[in-house]
């Protein structure tokens, strides 16, 4: 019996690789985002009051900025532990070129870390991975 290859698609996202703009920001947002009773998602613990309307993701708001929320070596790998839960801010960040225009803030952040702003080529094609191994 002849066992076929697995194919899968494998995609590639530019963020996975970079981190940049979680280490180079205050991330700041209206407290209720921390609020469970109010429906907030991001957790209380990871956030430090900033202002009487604000909070701010721990870390953000220091003399050199990064999230605690980052699990990252800037420029190599990077992963929100809190992806799903983020906060706004961080969900209207828009990295260059993913909707087909550069985005200054990226740009910046990448810029701060020592990386060349992204560009149209950066982005992922998918490619196909095939699998010998039998399912």
């Amino acid at each position: 019996m002849r066992v076929e290859p697995s194919v899968a698609l494998v995609m590639s996202h530019p963020c996975l690789a970079c981190g940049a703009c979680c280490a180079a920001f205050r991330v700041s947002f209206h407290w209720s985002e921390a609020e469970p009773a109010l429906g907030g998602t991001v957790p209380r613990e990871l956030t430090e009051t900033f202002d009487a309307h604000r909070a701010v993701m721990r870390g953000t708001w220091a003399r050199v900025p990064r999230c605690i929320a980052l699990d990252a070596e800037v420029g190599r790998y990077s992963r929100c532990t809190i992806h799903e839960r983020r906060p706004s801010t961080c969900r209207e960040v828009m990295p260059s070129w993913e909707n087909g225009a550069a985005d200054p803030q990226c740009d910046r952040a990448r810029r701060m870390h020592g990386l060349a702003p992204l560009t149209p080529a950066d982005w992922p094609t998918a490619r196909v991975v095939e699998d010998d191994a039998p399912a």
